[in-house]
């Protein structure tokens, strides 16, 4: 069995509030790109995983590598053995471990099926887990795990991530949000909500890393459709009209960053 971990990208993130028990609500769209992590399994008497890939020495302890969390929260009759090939970088603002547990479900499910309250044990993963089992564009609110469609007029629209290489924990920059409430997310369409959006944690990001500004500079200057940081950082995004448009964007980057040309699934 195979599954890519597609990587999550926040087209808009707003946070409304710090909450007493240290979450934020917030108000994001999520969408995900055709590409990313991959996982490959086979069923077997007891659960076990191996990680390869470009990004594999990021994820040096097995017991908190959340691909055995996921595993661990669903039971299941038989056992899987899970080759994780970690393409997206670590600490990125892509999801990248909730993507790789929203595919480790996916297997699941094609294997054994899933519980009726597979959600709730999304949820205990992580606040983006929930929207990458479907990773399909969706609206999250609460703490990002209220999930509700979006009306989608991005399916197919050319993207190009950017990282530079520098890892970014998403509890500091949380931490460093001055806690102001800039108003809700737009309403309308994906497209709609991408070009009106914001992401609120831009600014404390920026300060903890500097060098997304120039990320973000870089990629204005190729004049995409859109163009911001995605989650808590430091990956940016930018959509394009034309994969062209796209190639030539991600031609012009500095050869030491890392990026990802794809499509938003």
């Amino acid at each position: 069995m195979r599954q890519t971990a597609y990587a999550k990208i926040n087209l808009a993130l707003h946070i409304r509030r710090r909450r007493d028990d240290g979450y934020h609500e917030l108000e994001t769209l999520f969408a995900f790109v055709d590409a990313g992590d991959l996982l490959t399994a086979r069923v077997v008497e007891a659960d076990c995983l191996n990680v390869t890939g470009e990004f594999a020495a990021k994820l040096d302890d097995p017991f908190g590598n959340i691909v055995a969390k996921a595993l661990g929260v669903l039971t299941h009759p038989g056992g899987l053995a899970v080759t994780l090939e970690k393409n997206l970088p670590v600490a990125a603002g892509l999801g990248g471990g909730s993507a790789d547990a929203g595919a480790i479900f996916r297997l699941i499910e094609e294997a054994y099926g899933l519980p009726d309250d597979w959600q709730a044990r999304a949820a205990k993963l992580g606040a983006d887990v929930p929207a990458c089992v479907n990773s399909v564009t969706c609206i999250g609110r609460g703490i990002g795990t209220d999930l509700e469609p979006a009306t989608d007029s991005l399916t197919g629209i050319p993207v190009l991530l950017v990282n530079p290489r520098v890892p970014l924990a998403t509890g500091p920059v949380f931490k460093a949000w001055d806690g102001q409430d800039r108003g809700p997310m737009p309403q309308g369409d994906a497209l709609e909500i991408a070009r009106a959006g914001r992401n609120d944690l831009e600014a404390p990001a920026i300060a903890l890393c500097p060098m997304i500004a120039e990320v973000l500079a870089a990629l204005h200057e190729t004049a995409p459709t859109v163009a911001r940081m995605s989650g808590s950082g430091a990956t940016c995004f930018a959509l394009y009209a034309s994969d062209a448009a796209r190639d030539a964007a991600a031609a012009v980057m500095p050869a030491n960053w890392w990026t990802l040309s794809g499509k938003l699934r």
